[in-house]
Order: structure tokens, then sequence, then C-alpha cells
């Protein structure tokens, strides 16, 4: 038996007010709101309740350009949207195999100059003719975590995989159109064993399709082996956190950018020279880096990851994997060579935030929205691109800490 309210909900007239006094009432709670009022009605009711509780007026963050019903496989209890500002730096030229051209790279950040010094930097690579980029590879990856009574048990299950892989594949693949299994690699620790899944996802940036292929396999590993699974994920993926394996054998695309500036546009566009950067980049990035232990042997990278992932709708919290970057410099006779290494780059241009407005246009801008021709080429597009825009970043500061004029930077910008 419905009453009034849940009739008008069925017809998506329900009123926001009348929704709100139900859930402070006690009668609908607030993740049911959808079930009684359209995806835009039931997210103005939210906050009209946090409104209540709260006394904060949310009509900025109630101010929004996605449709609230788009959002369902990206949120939860929607109230509305957090606004950044984006700013735009390029255009910069690419010389990759899957981006070919001049892009313009679309950056989400509250961080000034940030935007301004990733543009110089681009200027400066456009200038020199361009980054050279190459993806060497490319996976997405899964490592349950699986209970043995000991290691000769352990050491069994690693052996009945390593000889059925394909059945391990087949029975992965028939979860998804577009996923293939690339790999499987076995680690055994006492009495537990991780299986470590690489996928190839195509132009998707692929976690959940690597998680819904590899709980398929698990249950053949389960069914043909005395091997019990503990958990779909063992930490041995490694998602969101900073991990040594992942800055070593890759997550998601692996991507290499590199440049070589002559002397002359090094002191044009950066007002140094190619040896003050090289040595800069040595005893900042390489020296200091490993002294502090730290897996991003790097200035910055991860601010271009953050901002680029924001803008164009990637899981931002990937970039703790994205900051998996060393970068070099060398200065040559007449000219100075400088590149970064991007283990872990974690992109897609399908599913996800990607169909967001704002995110989607931001894509679009870059030209690589929605599934590429071949599959899997816009994705590499974003890498490849992604990579530039860390290198220009990389330059830029490089350059301002040579010359010291970082702290005048900040502060001519009034930051």
């Amino acid at each position: 038996m419905t009453d009034d309210s849940d009739a008008a909900g069925a017809s998506g007239e329900a009123d926001p007010e009348t929704l709100a006094d139900r859930v402070t009432d006690g009668d609908l709670r607030l993740y049911e709101l959808e079930d009684h009022a359209d995806a835009e009605t039931a997210a103005t009711a939210r906050r009209l309740i946090v409104e209540r509780e709260t006394g904060v007026d949310l009509s900025a963050t109630g101010d929004y350009t996605f449709a609230a019903e788009n959002t369902e496989s990206n949120i939860e209890n929607l109230i509305g949207g957090a606004q950044l500002p984006v700013g735009i730096a390029g255009p910069v030229a690419v010389h990759g195999e899957s981006a070919d051209g001049d892009f313009y790279l679309p950056i989400a950040t509250t961080e000034g100059v940030l935007v301004a010094s990733v543009n110089r930097g681009c200027s400066a690579i456009s200038a020199a003719g361009g980054a050279t980029t190459r993806i060497t590879k490319r996976g997405m990856t899964r490592a349950p975590v699986f209970r043995v009574a000991g290691v000769s048990e352990g050491a069994e299950v690693a052996e009945w995989v390593e000889a059925n892989e394909d059945r391990l594949a087949e029975a992965a693949e028939s979860t998804t159109s577009h996923g293939r299994l690339q790999s499987v690699t076995p680690y055994l620790v006492g009495d537990s064993v991780f299986l470590r899944f690489s996928y190839d996802t195509g132009d998707a940036n692929g976690m959940n399709m690597a998680t819904i292929a590899t709980r398929a396999a698990a249950e053949v590993v389960e069914e043909e082996t005395p091997a019990s699974l503990v958990a779909l994920s063992g930490n041995l993926c490694v998602d969101k956190k900073p991990a040594a394996i992942n800055a070593v054998e890759g997550r998601g695309h692996t991507v290499t950018a590199d440049v070589t500036i002559p002397r002359e546009t090094v002191e044009e566009r950066f007002g140094t020279t190619p040896e003050a950067i090289e040595e800069a980049n040595t005893r900042k990035n390489l020296i200091g880096s490993a002294k502090a232990g730290s897996l991003g042997f790097n200035a910055q990278a991860a601010n271009v990851v953050a901002g680029v992932f924001i803008a164009t709708g990637q899981d931002e919290a990937h970039v703790v994997e994205g900051s998996n970057c060393i970068t070099t410099a060398d200065a040559r006779e007449d000219e100075l060579y400088a590149s970064v290494n991007l283990a872990s780059l974690q992109v897609g241009t399908v599913g996800g935030g990607t169909d967001l407005a704002t995110q989607s246009e931001m894509l679009d801008v870059m030209g690589f929205a929605g599934g590429g021709d071949p599959v899997g080429s816009n994705a590499d597009a974003l890498a490849e691109v992604i990579a530039a825009g860390a290198l220009a970043g990389e330059l830029s500061l490089l350059s301002a800490l040579a010359s010291r004029h970082l702290s005048s930077a900040h502060e001519e910008l009034g930051r």
C-alpha cells in the first residue's frame, strides 16, 4: 500500500520539501529518496535537509551542469557538485603513437601559478619541435589473496595457475566484451597465495572490469586447487596506495615523454642554462628523493596528473600511482635533454566520470572523448599528452628553481 507521497514520487512529481520532511520524521532514509522521486528532486531534498540541520546555504553546491540522473554510477546521496577552476595550458606539440599533433591540456586546480608554469613548459617544448611520447606497457591489475595450508600447497597452486592460464583467461574474458587477460603472476608468502592478474582494458580505466573478471577466474582457482579465496583484492594490485611494484612493474599505462631543447631556447624561455637544470634535477629529484626514500623521483608530476584527472573525469585517487614518475635531465653541448617516465598512469576515455558534462567537454577539447578506433587508442593518446604535460611542468619548475625564480613567481602572481 502506498500513500499520496509515494504515488507522487512514482509519477515524478514529488515535492522536495515533502520528501525532506519525511526524512526528518524518520519515514525515509537519505538513500531511499530516488525510490520516491527523480534524481534531481532527490538531490534537492537532500540539500534542504542539510541546510536545515546545519544552517548553511548550499545554493552554490546546487548549481551544477551535469544531469543528476546520469550520476548513478558515480555517486550516492547526491546533493550537488563541487566546482573547481579549470585552466588551459598549451597547446603542446606531441609526437606519439596515438597522439600526434598540438594539444591543449585542461587542468583543474586551486593552486595558483601551476597552469602558468605548465604553460611555460608547453611553450618551450613546442618551440623545440615537440615532445616524443611512447607507451611501453599497458595493464590494469587485480590481485586476489587465497588461503592455503602451507608452502607446499601454495607452490602447487602457483604451478597449476601457470599451467592453466588459458582456462583463467576464458573465465575472466567471459565477463566482458572488451577486457583481455594478459598475464597472471603468482606470489607465495607462507600460507597466502597472491595472483596478480593483468588486463588490457581498451579505452576504459578498467578497474571495475578487472575486478569482475578476476572474480570469475578466482572461482576456477577455488574449484581446481586447494586454495580458498580470502579477498578479491589482496593489496598486491596495488590500488590507490604507494607501492614499489607499481613503480617497477607498472599499472595502467607506462608512458615516457622526452624532448631535446636547444641551449638558446632554454636561456630565452627559462632564463637559465641546461647545466643548471641538470644540476637541480640531479640534486633535488634524484639525490633528494633517494635520501627521502621516495617512490617518485620528480618535482611536481602529481600536480599535472591530478589537475588533468579531475578535469577529464578520471578516478582522482589514482594520482597516487600517477606520481610514480622519474625525471631525467642531461646537459649536452648545445642542448638540454629531458624526460619523464610515468610507470603507472591509470586513465580512460569511457566510463567512470568521463561522461559527466564538464569532463566530457574537456576530453572533447583534447580530442579523445569516447572509444577510440582502434580500441584503446584514445586512452593511449590521453596518457601520452598527460606525460607531455608532466614533462612541461617538470621543466618549468626545475628552471624556476635553477634560476631562483620560484618564490618571486608566486609573489608576482599574488599567491
